[in-house]
């Protein structure tokens, strides 16, 4: 079993300059917020149209909504120190939750039928997650960066090439933020954003 533990992260008011650079890409780049994004992106991708994003919307719902609220009513509860989820042990139990209502998303998907993007996507995430859920049983990978790194190679198979440097720089800074947080180890960050690729090598083999 792991035994590491990220230390608490000062508030914005005590941080330093570098610390709060750090906090705000953790903050605005937090795992849900990047599928709500990537999947209305992928959505509107599937049709190159408004419905396409309304598809990529519904499956969001499931995907980035409902995942959060289940963190944020932890947090009311007292069960989650913070959004992040920074105690390994404390992830099992969102991270169930947010599977389930993938789960439920895929389903419904299916039966309503889905652009094969969006549905091809949805599944994916399944396969990340569920990945994600067995490693952190014994160890604390980084899901902000196996979600950035998930997240921007779809974009690079999706819209082209071009995005690739943006894509690499992206998935550094997102590393440099969890570790100057101190939030993960190297060996984590790198391996979260190795779990990431996974998910997308299950999006190419299914668009």
């Amino acid at each position: 079993m792991s035994t590491f533990v990220a230390p608490p992260t000062p508030t914005y008011a005590e941080a330093t300059p570098r610390v709060k650079a750090a906090k705000v890409l953790t903050d605005a780049f937090a795992p849900g917020n990047l599928v709500i994004v990537l999947l209305l992106l992928i959505g509107w991708h599937s049709t190159n149209s408004f419905s396409g994003a309304g598809w990529g919307l519904f499956a969001a719902f499931f995907c980035g909504i409902v995942p959060m609220g289940v963190i944020h009513f932890g947090i009311r509860r007292g069960k989650l120190t913070d959004r992040h989820v920074r105690v390994r042990k404390q992830r099992i139990v969102p991270l169930t939750a947010t599977v389930t209502s993938v789960v439920t998303g895929i389903v419904l998907l299916n039966l309503v039928g889905a652009p094969r993007e969006v549905f091809a996507l949805v599944i994916s995430m399944l396969v990340g997650l569920a990945t994600g859920l067995t490693v952190t049983v014994w160890w604390q990978i980084s899901v902000h960066n196996a979600v950035a790194g998930g997240t921007v190679t779809i974009l690079v198979l999706t819209f082209g090439q071009t995005l690739l440097l943006p894509a690499i720089l992206f998935v550094a800074a997102m590393g440099w933020s969890r570790h100057a947080l101190k939030a993960h180890t190297m060996a984590q960050l790198v391996c979260g954003t190795a779990l990431g690729a996974t998910a997308a090598l299950t999006f190419a083999l299914l668009r």
